[in-house]
Parts: structure tokens; C-alpha cells; sequence
């Protein structure tokens, strides 16, 4: 099972490695990462493997969540079934 981990908002240090702290805590193991920063604003797209998640899935996004909330950055989580539903036809 997979995620999928949007970030977005004004570029500041330690985005990536305080998102993929989160990540750890929760066992959820980065498999691939694109980033981009245009300007100041800061644009990331991750991928994550959730099948060894020691808390279940919403708890992860809840943190996520709000670890945007107190970076001023906007983090979405979502599970690979509900990202693949999404973009079927």
C-alpha cells in the first residue's frame, strides 16, 4: 500500500526533512521524492510505502496536517486506492 504526499507553500529549511521526520515516526517508508521551488514558493510531490505503518493511516495524516498548520504549508495525504479512483475513467 502507498501514499501519495503533496506540499505546498513558501519555501523555508527543513521542509523536507521535517515531513520525512513525521514519516519515520510513523513507519511509513519514503520511496520516491520530486521537489521543485519556484521563486519562494515550495512544491513537493511524495510518495510513500504505508504498509508497514505502526498507527493507522488517518493518524498520519492527521500529523501531517498539522504539521502544515504550524509551518504555514499546505500537506495533503492521500491513500494510494482513494489517488488511483480519483484519476480512473
Amino acid at each position: 500500500m502507498k501514499a501519495v504526499i503533496t506540499v505546498i507553500g513558501k519555501d523555508n529549511v527543513g521542509i523536507l526533512a521535517k515531513v520525512s521526520s513525521v514519516c519515520a515516526q510513523y513507519n511509513a517508508n519514503v520511496i520516491e521524492v520530486t521537489q521543485s521551488v519556484l521563486q519562494d514558493m515550495f512544491a513537493m510531490i511524495m510518495l510513500v510505502d504505508i504498509s508497514g505503518l505502526n498507527k493507522d493511516f488517518l493518524i498520519l495524516a492527521d500529523e501531517m496536517n498539522s504539521l502544515g498548520e504550524r509551518l504555514n504549508l499546505s500537506i495533503h495525504s492521500m491513500h494510494e486506492d482513494i489517488f488511483n479512483s480519483m484519476h480512473e475513467i
